[in-house]
C-alpha cells in the first residue's frame, strides 16, 4: 500500500474538509450564502429543495460550532436574526464556485434541461473572481 500522507498528517485533508461541508444540505447552505448572498432562516428555507426546519437549525448550528457561520441577533421586534460566513467559510468561496463551474462546463447533460454549455456569468448573472 502507498501512503501518501506525510508522517505528520493525522488524516487526509480532503477527507478532514467533507466531514466538516459533506452533511447533507451544508454544502446548499453555503452555497446560497456565498453565490446567492441568503443570511435569514425563512431565505435559506424556501429556497433549499427538501429540507426542512429542524434540519436547517441543526446544519447552522454544527456550521457555527465549526466557525463556518456566525449569528448575529438584532434587538428588535420581532427579533432578526441574520447568519454570515466567518474567514474560515468564506475561504470555501472558490472551492464552491470551481464546483459550480465544473458541472457547468463538463455536465451540461445533467443539469440543463437543453443540455447546452453556459458560463458560470449566465447561471449565476455574474463573473468568477479573477484571484
Amino acid at each position: 500500500m502507498i501512503d501518501f500522507l506525510p508522517e505528520s498528517c493525522k488524516c487526509c485533508p480532503i477527507d478532514n474538509t467533507l466531514k466538516i461541508i459533506g452533511k447533507k444540505f451544508t454544502i446548499h447552505i453555503l452555497r446560497n450564502m456565498v453565490i446567492l448572498k441568503q443570511k435569514r432562516f425563512n431565505q435559506l428555507l424556501a429556497s433549499i429543495e427538501g429540507i426542512n426546519p429542524n434540519t436547517l437549525a441543526t446544519r447552522l448550528k454544527e456550521m457555527e460550532k465549526s466557525n463556518l457561520i456566525e449569528k448575529k441577533i438584532f434587538n428588535e421586534t420581532p427579533i432578526r436574526i441574520e447568519y454570515s460566513l466567518t474567514k474560515k467559510g468564506n475561504a470555501l468561496r472558490p472551492i464552491l464556485e470551481e464546483m459550480a463551474k465544473f458541472s457547468i462546463m463538463f455536465c451540461c447533460g445533467d443539469i440543463f434541461k437543453d443540455a447546452k454549455p453556459r458560463t458560470f456569468r449566465h447561471v449565476y448573472g455574474k463573473n468568477l473572481p479573477i484571484v
